[in-house]
């Protein structure tokens, strides 16, 4: 799978349990726009069945939102086996487990996704790799959401555009007005968490019309 770099496209995260995939990605029409995420949450809960319920309901491009760490191919391959086309692997892991992960992604034909999460300078990870990701994502994490000052970190995007043909995702408390934000910035994917009500996290509540939200949001970016 390639994305192009060009296109804008919505990533839709699941961070809770099967049931709410069974109940609200039917709502989701299919687009080539969007991602649909196995977030970390749901895939500790679930597991790579989480992955396999998503891809008896979604036709499209599967995010498992591993955060890899190490044992880069053994994570790949399962969720490969489970029907996942894009996974990610954690900025600071080691440039060997880095390496090792867009490799075998490569290899299966998957997205390759670097999550800078608490990374403070994103060029010095990819500088030393092999082979750049197809993705880079600039995260600002849920629990630094509502820390004051905290933002999702865009002033990377032109440096790594300065020495890299990828695509740039914005993760982190996106709403409608935070994805104007984004693309404004330069990023050409958002990262939406569907959210429970009563959770203090930022995204779309999961008691709204999800599938109309979706289409409200690829409209924004477009």
């Amino acid at each position: 799978m390639i994305l192009d770099t060009k296109v804008r496209y919505l990533q839709v995260a699941f961070n809770d349990d099967i049931d709410l995939v069974r109940r609200v990605l039917p709502t989701i029409i299919p687009s080539n726009r969007i991602l649909i995420e196995a977030g970390t949450p749901y895939l500790k809960r679930e597991g790579m069945q989480g992955i396999f319920e998503i891809r008896r309901r979604w036709p499209g491009q599967i995010v498992a939102d591993l955060k890899t760490v190490d044992g880069a191919v053994d994570e790949v391959i399962m969720a490969w086996e489970a029907g996942a086309t894009a996974a990610t692997v954690l900025g600071n892991s080691p440039t060997e487990t880095l390496n090792l992960f867009i490799e075998t992604c490569n290899r299966h034909n998957m997205v390759s996704m670097i999550d800078m999460l608490g990374v403070h300078d994103p060029l010095k990870v990819l500088l030393p790799l092999k082979k750049p990701p197809q993705v880079v994502v600039l995260h600002r994490g849920r629990d630094e959401e509502n820390t004051h000052g905290k933002v999702i970190p865009y002033k990377h995007i032109n440096r790594i555009r300065s020495k890299y043909d990828v695509v740039i995702s914005a993760a982190g408390g996106v709403t409608l007005k935070e994805a104007r934000s984004a693309i404004f910035n330069g990023a050409n994917m958002v990262v939406a968490n569907l959210v429970k009500p009563g959770h203090i996290w930022k995204g779309i509540s999961t008691e709204t019309d999800v599938g109309t939200l979706a289409r409200e949001f690829l409209t924004t970016i477009e």
